[in-house]
């Protein structure tokens, strides 16, 4: 529902602001590589503005700390509507390491309404040209099956070797 919204609100190109709320800059490493001629961004119309006044799109990395707050939601305040904001890397999505430190707020959400996360530490470019693609319903949504493992020490190598050849559906589908 939100990606209909987002192709209705932005059918042309997305200005991204990069807001570096307090990152240790892998993150922002990251972000930059997206930008440069090896994924060549600016082909599907993304590009990179200075200033919040002229951005449809905020790019927030890093845990929120207690000095960029208000300056986070200032940046917020003046970007114009409508507007989406992704949270770039693990540490806009809950503080990573440091949600507990005593400078720390916490996530991006807690300064502002983060629409989109990207989760990583950090993501790779690949991973924010795909969530920023995904949130504008260019792609679709893609989910790789998840397999819980409980293990119990001693391992018997022969055994939880029979036991995952049992258990795997793809490996069973290219033996018959």
């Amino acid at each position: 529902m939100l990606a209909k919204l987002a192709r209705k609100a932005f059918p042309k190109s997305l200005w991204l602001y990069h807001c570096n709320s307090g990152a240790c800059n892998g993150c922002d490493i990251e972000i930059l590589n997206v930008l440069t001629p090896y994924y060549d961004v600016e082909r599907f119309g993304i590009k990179l503005v200075g200033s919040p006044r002229h951005a449809d799109v905020m790019l927030l990395s890093g845990a929120v700390t207690r000095p960029t707050f208000p300056l986070v939601k200032r940046a917020f305040e003046a970007m114009p509507g409508p507007k989406l904001v992704f949270g770039v890397g693990s540490c806009a999505l809950g503080g990573g390491c440091w949600f507990d430190t005593y400078n720390v707020s916490g996530g991006g959400a807690t300064a502002v309404p983060v629409d989109y996360y990207i989760p990583g530490c950090p993501p790779r470019p690949e991973a924010i040209v795909y969530g920023v693609a995904l949130a504008l319903g260019l792609v679709d949504k893609k989910a790789a099956p998840v397999e819980l493992k409980q293990v119990e020490f001693p391992i018997d190598a022969q055994l939880r070797n029979r036991a995952w050849e049992e258990r795997n559906v793809i490996y069973k589908l290219l033996r018959d």
